[in-house]
């Protein structure tokens, strides 16, 4: 059975002859995603950086990184599908795959209703669309919950940073940016000219954020880290909570958990 054809991030239209059963994932969030909808029998492969579901992705071969991956070895296990992305991974890596006949979708969510959409396009692709649509209908609910439920609030202003030393945030037409904004909050360098903007503290200080969240990844920020706002009285008495990065960052199933503890965190509640 023919699947297509579907329209990637890039432009390209990919044609499948049947659906995939040697998947390889260069994302981690959509490793998740794939065996949320069912399908982790036909993942391959997978990045070191996969670590959801734990005894699911145990099992499957490592291919390097999202940055550095083993083409090679994608080609020897005799991937029909491999599943990349542009902000996370190289064109040049796509191009080559492409180029020895390996089917690549490559995806580029902004928003939150992008990773939402993500669900249902990526279910038609592996061949699983009535997966791939309920799961796309819980999650359109629990938006539709979560506007609800904050219509009408203040919006706290929130400093999000991925980096230190030198400390970075994100600025605009980022997926985090976006997903902050949907529970609630007021991103302080939304209005940034770069989506990843280089920041000093005492920035952050003039910006004024009422509540700090230090996530685990990409930068992996512990209880130690808070020290680094002690010089800075205005910093230090704000709300500051570690939180796991995958809430603002990952797209699929891991949306809902978002969507019920980020306004919490975010208000205060």
């Amino acid at each position: 059975m023919a699947l297509g054809p579907f329209l990637d991030a890039t432009g390209e239209a990919l044609m499948l002859a049947a659906p995939p059963c040697r998947i390889v994932s260069l994302i981690p969030s959509v490793t998740e995603l794939l065996f949320a909808l069912g399908a982790g029998a036909a993942v391959a492969g997978c990045t070191v950086y996969c670590t959801e579901p734990p005894d699911g992705v145990a099992t499957k071969t490592r291919v390097g990184g999202e940055k550095n991956p083993k083409l090679e070895m994608i080609r020897d296990l005799g991937a029909d599908l491999v599943i990349a992305n542009v902000e996370e991974n190289l064109r040049e890596h796509v191009r080559t795959l492409r180029s020895w006949g390996i089917p690549v979708y490559v995806i580029y969510p902004h928003t939150v209703a992008d990773g939402i959409r993500l669900v249902r396009d990526l279910g038609a692709v592996i061949g699983r669309p009535d997966e791939g649509r309920a799961m796309e209908a819980n999650l359109l609910a629990a938006l539709d919950d979560a506007r609800r439920r904050l219509a009408g609030r203040a919006a706290p202003r929130v400093f999000y940073p991925i980096w230190r030393r030198p400390w970075m945030s994100i600025g605009p037409d980022t997926y985090a940016h976006d997903m902050l904004t949907v529970c609630g909050g007021n991103n302080v360098f939304a209005g940034s000219a770069s989506r990843y903007p280089e920041v000093t503290l005492d920035e952050v200080v003039r910006a004024a954020p009422e509540v700090i969240l230090l996530p685990d990844e990409p930068y992996r920020f512990r209880r130690a880290h808070v020290a680094d706002f002690d010089a800075y009285p205005d910093l230090r008495e704000r709300r500051i909570h570690l939180i796991d990065g995958k809430l603002a960052t990952w797209y699929g199933p891991r949306i809902a958990q978002a969507l019920r503890e980020l306004p919490r965190l975010i208000a205060g509640a």
